[in-house]
């Protein structure tokens, strides 16, 4: 079974950092995408990055580029979104996720953490 849990969310002011983290278990990792999508209240979840478990490669959406960063451990099958330079607009509940590399759909979801950025 598998299971993701979020960690390392809270209060933050704008401009400063946090870095949240995924321990996932259950299974191995080799042939997944790990991505973080992110949830602000009154609006659809949007996909915040992605990262192929395998080779590292990583995709990041336009909004957080240049001051988010994905990154994993695989010895501690933990995936990590390092957030910099943050804003009050990345206030969101953040998700990790996961997928097959063949599948249309991420079906892996953990259960959040909330991420708070004070003016």
């Amino acid at each position: 079974q598998v299971q993701l849990v979020e960690s390392g969310g809270g209060l933050v002011q704008a401009g400063g950092s946090l870095r949240l983290s995924c321990a996932a278990s259950g299974r191995t990792f080799s042939n997944y995408v790990m991505g973080w999508f992110r949830q602000a209240p009154g609006k659809e979840r949007e996909f915040v990055g992605v990262m192929d478990w395998s080779g590292g490669s990583t995709n990041y959406a336009d909004s957080v580029k240049g001051r988010f960063t994905i990154s994993r451990d695989v010895a501690k099958n933990t995936l990590y979104l390092q957030m910099n330079r943050l804003k009050v607009e990345d206030t969101a509940v953040y998700y990790c996720a996961a997928r097959h590399i063949s599948a249309a759909q991420y079906n892996y979801w953990g259960q959040g953490t909330q991420v708070t950025v004070s003016a």
